[in-house]
């Protein structure tokens, strides 16, 4: 790893934080450690109306009872909406982008029907059918902004899309295949109709440039996000961090863990008794 080796643990605060939290911050926090690095401390709480300011005192409380720090100041995305309005506003100019007005209810009644040959799955859980694509709809507080992802690879043209993998399950260089890309993504949100900020994908690479990431340390189910977030990074000209996407930490259904799983969260845990070297070994650290 380079002497520069800069990574994040990067939470929103919208529940309790829960063993698989702990493993991610303790992964980035001991690659950083081994390089003589940085591990930083990103909020992401775009999401106005689930992210609360307790909820985030509580997972702070929480990491540091882990043992963990970090530099400050801490990077909160809310303090830096312009930052993501005008990585959009360079896709928009360009005609990479269109609004879109379906809601959930929507997208699922357009899919409903079966379609020969399409794949509905999507690291974002449903490709959208382009129902708004070519509609030209204006901007407005309860559109949508998504990718159109065609002209977005359109005008790429035969740029190739790759990235370093450093995790244990897929350690290699990966090629995204555009065909696939088309197939098993789609036109992707960048902002959300709802609070009409930045969504993940778009958010995500623009603070990891911003913070001058050289490694993204998250969990395995983000992996199929990877393509979308390195495509993001050729048509903004931002730089291309190596990944390392680690194994997740499942309940004993073999689930993966999620903020609703209380029972596991770290603060009942430590309500209960645990140590910090307890959750560690939970862990397999």
């Amino acid at each position: 790893m380079p002497p520069d080796y800069r990574t994040r643990f990067a939470p929103s605060p919208t529940g309790a934080l829960h063993l698989g939290h702990a493993f991610s911050a303790l992964t980035a926090e001991a690659r950083a450690r081994a390089a003589g690095g940085q591990c930083l401390l990103r909020i992401e709480n775009t999401d106005t109306a689930r992210c609360r300011p307790a909820l985030e005192a509580a997972m702070l409380a929480d990491l540091r009872w882990l043992g963990l720090d970090w530099p400050e100041p801490v990077l909160r995305q809310s303090d830096h909406l312009p930052r993501y309005g005008a990585a959009l506003a360079r896709l928009t100019d360009r005609g990479l982008t269109y609004n879109c007005r379906c809601s959930r209810s929507d997208i699922h009644a357009a899919l409903s029907a079966p379609q020969e040959g399409v794949t509905h799955l999507a690291p974002d859980g449903a490709i959208y059918p382009g129902t708004c694509r070519g509609v030209g709809l204006p901007a407005d507080v309860g559109h949508a902004v998504r990718l159109d992802l065609g002209r977005a690879l359109n005008a790429l043209g035969p740029a190739q899309l790759e990235f370093n993998e450093t995790g244990p399950e897929a350690a290699g260089i990966h090629q995204t295949d555009l065909t696939d890309l088309r197939r098993m993504v789609g036109d992707v949100v960048l902002a959300r109709r709802d609070i009409g900020t930045a969504a993940y994908h778009l958010a995500v690479v623009v603070d990891d440039a911003a913070q001058g990431i050289t490694e993204v340390v998250r969990g395995m189910d983000l992996f199929a996000a990877t393509p979308i977030h390195r495509l993001l990074q050729a048509l903004l000209g931002l730089p291309t961090p190596t990944y390392h996407h680690h194994r997740l930490i499942r309940d004993t259904q073999g689930k993966r863990l999620a903020k609703r799983d209380n029972a596991r969260s770290l603060a009942s845990l430590r309500s209960e008794g645990a140590t910090p070297q307890d959750i560690r070994a939970i862990v397999g650290l």
